[in-house]
């Protein structure tokens, strides 16, 4: 029987980027102040986003970073790092050029003290083989996110996983997004384009686009998923505001994945970090989109005692709540969902980085 796992309850601070882009907040400030309001222990930075000049990264800068960490108390847990193999204007980069992109990334992470460097699907299993030598040369875990529109049973995500069993690295896993098991259209973003002038009609039809999708599952494949878009797309048009199509595409199927949460028990045991998506709690204290506490039971229930990045997505279209109470919300019921299967959450910072050790430090549990 499976030990009940202790995830650690942490925060990304993605999740304020409206507040950070507002210039309400610099780095040190919004470090700082997700200490002071309990989101932590654990932080993940997302590093083009937070750190001037990223990759590279300066030893004075390194030096006063880490010494931040440790007079606020919090404990890193993943640097998300990219993978852009379309940085150049003529052509795609070629394996050689990428590995030495991602190099320089990994290195940054571990020059920060992040032991987990969170990377995307453009990276084929031939390139996470490729870069497990480097991963494992700076003791940084590479966690491939899986986003939907992808998911944890997509054929992309089994050939990563048949690959990381083949390759036995301890350095290559999963960062788990809740994105890909979202169970219905988020009402904020509904309200969003309410306040944008859509009709009610026109909404209406979207979600129960949206469901009649949820209903049939996950694309079985990428004609599939541009079908979807597709009819997203000409929902629009049809109610007289194609300038939302686009709009309605993207989320409906980039953003909002309608796999069910036990999907994830196919690629559990290379689960490396996690990333709590969601996009809003209501007037009752429920995320009405994500089934959060359904996902806290399962990661108990099969023993995750890794991080949980509450990661509030939501910022992108709601600009009438404030974010830093929503994340307050949404980890309360982390927190009471964990309790509900027999664990809690960890919120204490020294027992955090012991247990993220040791979650780490554990080889695949084939």
């Amino acid at each position: 029987m499976t030990e009940l796992g202790t995830p650690i309850q942490g925060v990304t601070l993605y999740s304020f980027t409206r507040a950070f882009h507002g210039r309400e907040y610099d780095l040190d400030q919004l470090i700082r102040k997700t200490a002071a309001e309990g989101f932590g222990p654990g932080l993940e930075i997302i590093g083009f986003s937070s750190f001037r000049g990223f990759p590279e990264i300066d030893d004075h800068f390194a030096g006063r970073f880490s010494d931040l960490i440790d007079e606020v108390g919090l404990v890193r847990t993943s640097l998300a790092v990219n993978a852009d193999i379309g940085l150049r204007p003529d052509r795609l980069m070629d394996q050689d050029e990428l590995i030495a992109y991602m190099r320089k990334q990994i290195a940054a992470a571990a020059k920060l003290g992040f032991p987990i460097a969170r990377v995307q699907i453009s990276l084929t299993p031939d390139s996470m083989e490729a870069l497990a030598p480097i991963a494992e040369e700076y003791g940084v875990t590479l966690a491939l996110e899986v986003h939907a529109d992808q998911y944890a049973s997509h054929p992309r995500i089994l050939a990563l996983r048949d690959r990381y069993e083949k390759v036995g690295s301890p350095f290559l896993g999963f960062t788990m997004d809740w994105g890909a098991t979202v169970t219905g259209f988020a009402p904020s973003l509904i309200e969003a384009y309410r306040r944008r002038g859509a009709s009610e009609e026109l909404l209406s039809a979207v979600v129960a686009l949206w469901d009649e999708y949820y209903e049939q599952g996950p694309p079985a494949d990428q004609a599939d998923h541009g079908q979807r878009f597709g009819r997203f797309i000409g929902l629009a048009h049809q109610h007289g505001r194609p300038d939302l199509g686009i709009d309605f595409g993207i989320n409906g199927t980039g953003l909002f994945g309608p796999a069910r949460v036990d999907d994830w028990l196919e690629i559990m045991p290379w689960v490396k970090h996690v990333h709590g998506k969601f996009f809003g709690i209501d007037e009752n204290g429920n995320e009405p989109s994500v089934p959060v506490a359904e996902l806290i039971t399962l990661l108990v229930e099969n023993g995750y005692s890794g991080a949980v990045s509450s990661e509030y997505e939501g910022w992108h279209w709601n600009h009438w709540q404030n974010p830093f109470e929503i994340i307050r919300g949404e980890q309360a019921i982390q927190r009471t969902a964990a309790e509900a299967a027999g664990s809690r959450m960890i919120t204490d910072a020294v027992e955090a980085r012991r247990a993220l050790d040791a979650h780490l430090s554990h080889a695949v549990r084939a």
